[in-house]
């Protein structure tokens, strides 16, 4: 199996979260709840993988951190919609389960990276 530098595995698993979101709000059925709901969904989502890659590619550390931060808030806001989706019974938890798990391994994997960088 190929070895994957760290940012180029999570650079990988942030986008592909982003775009099984996409692919999985595009089936639901489209009523006023799910829009709002979806709509936040994929903005936390794509700005996960988005300020990941920029991360990646930060000209200082400090810029690096900054980013860091938005990925962390950005994965966690992601699990909070995931949560909503759920709780409100406009998708069941069997869909949602592997989305929310991971969401929550990218947002433990960055806030412990953003612990490391900040010391």
């Amino acid at each position: 199996m190929e070895h994957l530098s760290f940012n180029e595995k999570w650079r990988r698993r942030t986008k592909k979260l982003a775009v099984d979101l996409i692919r999985m709000y595009s089936k639901m059925k489209k009523t006023d709840e799910v829009r709002i709901i979806g709509k936040q969904l994929l903005r936390s989502a794509t700005s996960v993988a988005a300020n990941f890659r920029a991360y990646c590619r930060g000209r200082s550390q400090r810029e690096q951190f900054a980013k860091l931060c938005i990925v962390v808030e950005e994965a966690d806001e992601t699990l909070f919609w995931l949560e909503v989706l759920e709780d409100t019974g406009l998708c069941t938890a069997a869909t949602l389960n592997p989305f929310k798990a991971e969401a929550l391994e990218i947002l433990k994997m960055m806030s412990n990276t953003r612990k490391r960088l900040k010391n």
